[in-house]
């Protein structure tokens, strides 16, 4: 078994050894065994199930609610030979029903799925028939209600446990407490309790947090001594733009990046980090997921994140490479009270969510009693300027309204346009003969893209017009042209997120709202926030905070962050104040006004303080106030 493991390590991904805890976790799961895996950030999850799905027949299907990552994962495979496909919002009815069939009778290896996509009774049937041989769960921690970022469609998995019982289940996550690590296994009915872990200690990052009024002060300081690259994360996107002028009109080469971004602009700012043209991207929490670059050497928060789990995640992706980098988190009073503001917008009335899904049957136009199946492009800014009502209230409440049933709602994602014949070639020919001005862009398709006859492929208008020396509109309207003619299927590109109707509209008085589950979801965002104090207000270590909070209770001090390095400093200091005191008094003795002025080192409370230390242990005496040392 384990000669099988690393021989398909080696051949499809060129690794001669696992890293720590990888070739456990492939073991466990190719002897059967529902495992959970908690590795930190950046260290190798997906080799976890790709491998073991690799040696055993059948399908590997992997959930996960992040599309860039699933799209991006897809397109590695296949550039190793692998077969494999993802599934998610945004995708029409016959796209997922050709995709599912070349799972039941194809060769494909893995199947991605976003996990609202089991709410699709087309998706469940299919899979049944599948020979599936594991099931991978990512970002398992979203399942849990305890997590910091539960997601309610998580809660459809324990549906592929009763389409396939024997199959081991994979569930992988970088974060998680013990409460949360207990309710995963219950949640994905686990045979068994096993959990494979690493310690969450990361011995060569310098944790630090710092009160600070002049943050962007304390920021340009931080940057311009530590040198590397690295990452600025602030909580919205006016600021990103506002904080990268900053660090350009200070020198610093810089970008910012967030979600509101055209996909093609955030590709070239994100290559254009990872490969150093810039050192400095200044971020929302939209950047980070799946990016893997070793030499981050600095990662700055000039806003408190909303839970630990989430700073422990983003604060991971420095120092990849092992060696010394710093997260540094700066705040104010006026970050810590806003929090708690957050916390209580997060929470919004019944009434606010019955409004909000009322609203939303209106925006789209919806009847009473239709709907149900229904997916839509959702702009949830132009939603709220139309209706007048609060961002981010709205945002919870439509978390509320899909985790009891009513919807789907989906992460923006970029998702080329799509095209695919629906007619034999000798159709058609005889269309191209009889078409003439159609002729030369089916010449291109046939030329660029195999398989379109038989499987949606994506396609790149501006590609089309470029080669065919025509304007981009005139491709479009072809390509429309031979969809209503139906020679083709075309569906055009989206970066909005995809919001679907699980039930036929009702009347918002019959709306039904799991108030206890509100509550319930409130009271663990306080236990949260005040797990974010007390890492801010800690005395002792900030790594021993951090380890506290997962569980791991016995940690040292790390030696590293900001209240260690002044302990030490302070230490050393101490030290180097007690030789001089002895010196000076092992020479003669002295006043305490004379003594303090020789001390070389150190403020004056500083100083007395250690000398009340040497008279306590009996080092120094005072006889007629002149300090003589004693010694023992």
């Amino acid at each position: 078994m384990e000669h099988n493991s690393l021989s398909v390590l080696k051949q499809y991904w060129g690794f001669d050894e696992f890293r720590p805890l990888q070739e456990n976790i492939v073991h466990s799961v190719l002897q059967g065994r529902d495992t959970l895996a908690l590795m930190p950030t950046g260290g190798g999850k997906s080799i976890c199930f790709q491998v073991p799905a690799m040696i055993k027949e059948g399908i590997c299907i992997v959930i996960s609610p992040l599309i860039a990552l699933m799209k991006d994962q897809v397109e590695h495979l296949r550039a190793r030979g692998i077969e494999a496909l993802a599934i998610f919002s945004g995708m029409s009815y016959r796209e997922v029903d050709i995709a599912l069939d070349n799972c039941v009778f194809g060769k494909i290896k893995f199947l991605y799925l976003a996990p609202e996509r089991l709410y699709s009774e087309l998706v469940r049937e299919r899979i049944r028939y599948m020979k599936v041989n594991l099931f991978a769960i990512d970002e398992a921690h979203c399942i849990s209600q305890w997590g910091y970022d539960f997601r309610p469609s998580y809660l459809q998995l324990n549906q592929l446990r009763e389409l396939h019982p024997g199959i081991p289940v994979l569930a992988l996550t970088a974060t998680a407490t013990s409460r949360v690590i207990e309710d995963i296994q219950k949640q994905l009915h686990f045979k068994f309790p096993n959990v494979l872990s690493k310690s969450f200690a990361r011995t060569n990052l310098g944790y630090m947090a710092f009160e600070e009024e002049d943050k962007m002060g304390r920021m340009l300081r931080i940057i311009k001594k530590m040198g590397g690259s690295g990452i600025v994360y602030v909580r919205n996107r006016r600021e990103t733009q506002e904080v990268a002028r900053i660090l350009i009109n200070h020198g610093v080469p810089a970008d910012y990046y967030h979600a509101g971004l055209p996909m093609k602009d955030r590709e070239q700012r994100q290559n254009a980090w990872m490969s150093n043209k810039i050192r400095v991207i200044v971020a929302t929490n939209a950047f980070g997921m799946g990016i893997d670059k070793s030499d981050v050497r600095f990662v700055i928060h000039l806003d408190i994140p909303d839970s630990l789990e989430a700073y422990y995640q983003e604060a991971g992706r420095a120092g990849r490479d092992n060696k010394k980098a710093f997260p540094v988190l700066l705040y104010q009073q006026d970050d810590r009270d806003r929090l708690w503001t957050i916390l209580e917008s997060s929470f919004p009335a019944v009434s606010f969510i019955q409004k909000v899904y009322h609203c939303l049957g209106n925006y789209y136009q919806i009847a009473y009693g239709a709907g149900s199946g229904a997916t839509f492009d959702f702009d949830v800014v132009d939603f709220c300027k139309k209706y007048e009502i609060d961002l981010l209230q709205t945002i919870s409440a439509l978390k509320f309204l899909e985790r009891d049933g009513w919807l789907a709602l989906s992460e923006a994602v970029y998702i080329p346009s799509r095209f695919k014949f629906e007619v034999d070639y000798q159709e058609l020919y005889k269309f191209q003969v009889q078409s003439a001005k159609y002729d030369s862009l089916i010449k291109i398709i046939l030329r660029t893209y195999g398989g379109v006859f038989d499987l949606y492929v994506p396609i790149n208008e501006f590609e089309f017009a470029k080669k065919l020396g025509v304007p981009f509109d005139v491709i479009v309207e072809l390509l429309s042209g031979m969809e209503k003619q139906q020679i083709s299927s075309y569906i055009k590109s989206t970066d909005k997120p995809q919001l679907q109707f699980l039930q036929s509209r009702v009347d918002y008085k019959n709306l039904y709202i799991d108030i206890d589950f509100i509550q319930e979801r409130k009271q663990i965002k306080e236990e949260q926030l005040k797990a974010i104090y007390h890492y801010l207000d800690t005395k002792d270590c900030r790594s021993i905070a951090l380890l506290g909070y997962f569980g791991e209770d016995n940690a040292e001090p790390c030696g590293e962050c900001d209240l260690c390095l002044v302990r030490k400093h302070k230490d050393g200091q101490a030290a180097k104040i007690r030789q001089e005191i002895r010196v000076l008094l092992l020479e003669k003795a002295l006043t305490l006004h004379e003594l303090i002025d020789s001390i070389s080192v150190g403020r004056e409370n500083g100083k007395i303080r250690i000398l009340r230390e040497l008279i306590d242990e009996g080092e120094v005496r005072v006889e007629a106030e002149m300090y003589r040392w004693i010694g023992r």
